[in-house]
């Protein structure tokens, strides 16, 4: 006995799909959702500026809570001059090269300590004593050994290399141990491991902890400079406001200082979007990924298995 379906029709006889309006209804519901989320940030943002001139026309005092609409008309008159932009340049230029010092330098001391147990107990307490010393302290003591000038540099380095230190000792450690002994068998350069195995280890505990050393550059770099006052500085202008009780100029380039460390995160984030996966690398390391994988599957027998029927065929 054979039972017959038909489609529904709709109005002149025609078929009619049957998930259309369902799709429809899913597709229309996806778009209000990513609109909603559009919106949110704009809305929180709204919220907190009318709380906040609420607030300014509640204390009624401009030196204590300048107002949001003077803080923009402010704004907008410094950013239409050529100083304003020169003195970000020369802020901007002198934390990015201690953030970029201080993730290489740090980089560098946690392969070599994860590679040499000397070095990791030489350098270990060094690092934890930067890490756990104030702020303040280290500009204090850089202050009597470089020019102030420099004073950002090597302060942001110096907040930044610890973040990076730990980031990178910890995604060396949780490296796949079958993927690291199918190297060894099968005798694996060095130059074709690092991108295969190492990198896409390490590389999400290095993105975490670029994205915090950015945060830590522009706070401690901005911070030496209110203290060491290098001409043209942000942190000099910061420093003449407070000085002079110009309230709004304070709030102006505090925020100049928010907005330049988001865009850098930002900035930073998009970088390492950038890096190649190291998937793609798999070929170039002789298979490493593909027989890493069946070695964690199987465990030691699978990678002794792989390692016969690939010896002709190994690196």
């Amino acid at each position: 006995m054979t039972t017959s379906t038909t489609a529904p029709t709709g109005s002149g006889g025609t078929p009619r799909a049957a998930g259309t309006r369902g799709t429809a209804g899913a597709g229309g519901a996806g778009g209000l959702g990513g609109a909603a989320r559009a919106v949110r940030p704009l809305l929180v943002l709204t919220f907190w500026l009318v709380v906040w001139q609420v607030a300014a026309l509640a204390v009624a005092q401009r030196l204590l809570l300048p107002s949001p609409v003077d803080v923009a008309t402010r704004l907008v008159e410094l950013v239409g001059t050529p100083a304003f932009w020169a003195t970000v340049a020369h802020s901007l230029l002198r934390i990015a090269a201690g953030f970029a010092l201080g993730t290489v330098v740090g980089t560098l001391l946690a392969v070599a300590a994860a590679t040499w147990r000397v070095v990791g107990a030489l350098v270990e307490p060094v690092v934890g004593a930067v890490r756990a010393a104030p702020v303040v302290s280290f500009i204090l003591l850089v202050l009597l050994w470089v020019d102030s000038s420099r004073l950002a540099v090597v302060v942001s380095a110096l907040m930044v290399l610890p973040v990076t230190f730990a980031a990178v000792r910890e995604g060396i450690a949780q490296r796949d141990p079958a993927m690291l002994e199918v190297a060894t068998v099968f005798a694996v350069p060095l130059r074709r491991r690092v991108p295969a195995v190492d990198v896409p280890a390490v590389l999400p505990f290095f993105a975490a902890g670029c994205r915090v050393g950015v945060g830590l550059a522009w706070k401690s770099g901005i911070a030496a400079e209110v203290i060491g006052l290098p001409a043209g500085s942000i942190g000099e202008h910061l420093y003449d406001a407070k000085a002079l009780l110009e309230s709004t100029d304070v709030f102006v380039w505090t925020a100049v200082v928010v907005t330049l460390s988001l865009a850098a995160e930002r900035a930073v984030a998009a970088g390492l979007r950038r890096v190649p996966s190291a998937a793609g690398d798999a070929g170039d390391a002789g298979g490493v990924r593909d027989v890493g994988d069946t070695g964690a599957a199987g465990g030691r027998g699978a990678g002794r298995r792989a390692e016969r029927d690939g010896a002709g065929s190994a690196p």
